[in-house]
Order: C-alpha cells, then structure tokens, then sequence
C-alpha cells in the first residue's frame, strides 16, 4: 500500500534522455503524458545535479501536445493574459485560482461529457455549454468568497477609530496589521476584476 502512494523518480540526463527508475528503461515526453493520464504519478530529478525538474518536464509536455493539430487546450486570448499575468502583483494569486478551478472542473467532467455527449444530436448551442458556463461562474464565485477570507473586511458603515494623532497614542502592531490587510483588501480586489475579464471573454 505505500509503495503505491511513492511517485516514481524520473531521471533527466545531459543528453535529454528520460530514466524511469521503476522500470529501468528510458522513456520520451509521450510516455510521461500517458503516465499523466493514467494517473502515474512521478518526480522528475536533473541526474546529475539532482534537482527536482518536474515543473519544467510537466511544462515541455503540454508544450509538445499543443503543438499537435487538433490538441490545442489553450486559447490565444488565455496564453495572452497568462504572460501579461508574470511580474504582475497579482501573480501569486494566479495559481491558486487556476488550481481550484481546474479541481472543479475534474471533479464534474463525467457531467460535462454527459452534457456535451447529449449535444451531438443538436445544434452545439446553449444546451451544451450552458452548464459548463454557469458552472464556471459558480467557481469564479466560490474562489472570490474563499479569497474573501483572507481578511476581515470592515462591516459597510462602521466608523473609523481615532486616529493615532488625535488619541495621542503611539500606533499599535494591531493598526500596522490592519493596514498590511488593506493593502491585500485592495490587490483581491484588483485581481477579482482581472479574473471577471477573463470569463467574460468568449
């Protein structure tokens, strides 16, 4: 049983070549992919200076089936806004929406194939990606309530306290953390109205 939960080590080497260890054999991106859609799971380590390189195989994967003629995943407008995303403030966020969404989506495909399966017959309209679409807002909401969380927002209509200067006292760590959370207020925020423009990009 444990055994079954250890991924497989992967070995890159100079010359490109891939080393699965659990076989003792070499191996090609494709057979990584396959791996991937069994739900093998491995980690993959430069040999010679043992770092973990799984992002980076994980990356040339996708790259590989993208480039294929009628593969393609990932529309022109989302690669688009992905680069415009990197050096972004809100760059950290990015990964967490794109992993709750992707989870979510996992874990109702047998109802989208449904969906879709049944939309053959038919013209691909409203029937087919309705669901798929109000699915998707109901996701967009859930992560805006999660992100939500991460600060205690200040109840419409409260009033201010005194300011340091007018009560004449020094500024606690208590103020310094509220201000730390307005500033994190004011970036969810900003990327809310970033992922809002992406789905309503059809």
């Amino acid at each position: 049983m444990a055994k079954e939960n250890n991924p497989i080590t992967i070995k890159k080497y100079a010359n490109r070549r891939l080393y699965n260890t659990g076989t003792s054999a070499y191996v090609t991106l494709e057979d990584l992919a396959t791996m991937v859609k069994k739900g093998e799971d491995f980690v993959v380590f430069d040999a010679k200076s043992g770092d973990e390189i799984t992002h980076s195989v994980l990356t040339q994967i996708i790259f590989e089936q993208e480039s294929k003629v009628g593969q393609s995943l990932l529309p022109i407008t989302f690669l688009r806004q992905m680069i415009r995303f990197y050096g972004d403030s809100m760059q950290m966020l990015v990964p967490s929406y794109l992993e709750f969404t992707i989870e979510k989506l996992t874990s109702d495909q047998a109802k989208f194939r449904d969906k879709v399966a049944g939309g053959f017959g038919a013209p691909l309209a409203g029937p087919v990606f309705g669901p798929i679409e109000e699915q998707t807002r109901k996701n967009l909401a859930l992560f805006n309530q999660a992100l939500a969380m991460f600060t205690p927002f200040t109840p419409p209509g409260a009033t201010s306290e005194k300011s340091p200067e007018e009560s004449h006292e020094e500024p606690s760590a208590g103020s310094a953390a509220k201000t730390d959370l307005e500033g994190m207020k004011q970036q969810l925020q900003e990327l809310q109205k970033k992922i809002e423009g992406l789905a309503s990009k059809d």
